[in-house]
């Protein structure tokens, strides 16, 4: 069992059609140090679904990824034994992952007659800070986040879509860092900015945003893997 916690993410393709399936396309994952937040390892790899009529001929416009990309890849079981290798006795971490990647994996490996790996903890990002930084991207999604704070499109690719994944967090925590520190002084100007149908705001801005809540919820977080992120938000402010 470790403490180290392994972002990761896959692409599918989309069933259209009545009983057609998920096939995992890509998997990506991040091992990074809970205390410095820095990369320990990474591992990227395209696969060959089973069935490859469920792929389109033309790159989807989500991920790129058309059935020429991945007719020559792996399949699942050729890299199971890395993925399970990666993913197991670790903390998971990722966006949408409990209702989406987690149940895709397990599927995966009992296609194949494997026992599935688990994680010690997981971390969804998306409730996390749906919960705790407020809707101020938005609906919340990785795109939405990552126009928020000015880093960039969603690749919609495994391996960049984590590292994306740690940036928004890294970026979230130093706002929530920045705004426990001075709570009294910047409650009202959260509440004078927020407004329903916020989807982007300037980072000048971000900054300066707050509510009790926020404040009450980072009290009680001292528990949490989010708090970790907290603790090294400073890093971020060289």
């Amino acid at each position: 069992m470790s403490n180290e916690i392994v972002f990761f993410d896959l692409e599918t393709n989309v069933p259209r059609k009545p009983g057609q399936k998920f096939w995992v396309l890509e998997f990506g994952a991040m091992v990074v140090c809970p205390r410095k937040l820095i990369e320990i390892e990474s591992y990227c790899t395209l696969i060959r679904p089973g069935d490859l009529s469920a792929v389109g001929v033309n790159p989807a416009r989500c991920h790129g990824i058309s059935r020429g990309t991945v007719i020559n890849a792996p399949c699942f079981e050729q890299v199971a034994d890395k993925i399970f290798e990666i993913l197991n006795g670790r903390i998971w971490a990722g966006h949408n992952i409990r209702r989406f990647d987690c149940v895709r994996i397990k599927e995966a490996f009992k296609e194949i007659g494997r026992t599935a790996p688990e994680p010690v903890a997981l971390i969804d990002s998306l409730p996390v800070l749906s919960e705790r930084f407020g809707r101020r991207a938005g609906d919340m999604k990785m795109a939405s986040l990552a126009t928020y704070f000015g880093l960039g499109e969603q690749k919609h690719r495994s391996l960049d879509d984590v590292r994306m994944n740690l940036e928004v967090l890294k970026h979230c925590a130093t706002v929530l860092f920045l705004e426990s520190a001075l709570p009294g002084v910047l409650e009202d100007q959260w509440q004078h900015h927020i407004t329903p149908n916020i989807t982007t705001r300037s980072r000048s801005n971000s900054n300066l945003m707050v509510t009790e809540k926020v404040k009450n919820i980072l009290r009680d977080a001292r528990s949490t893997p989010l708090n970790s992120l907290l603790r090294h938000s400073h890093t971020l402010l060289r």
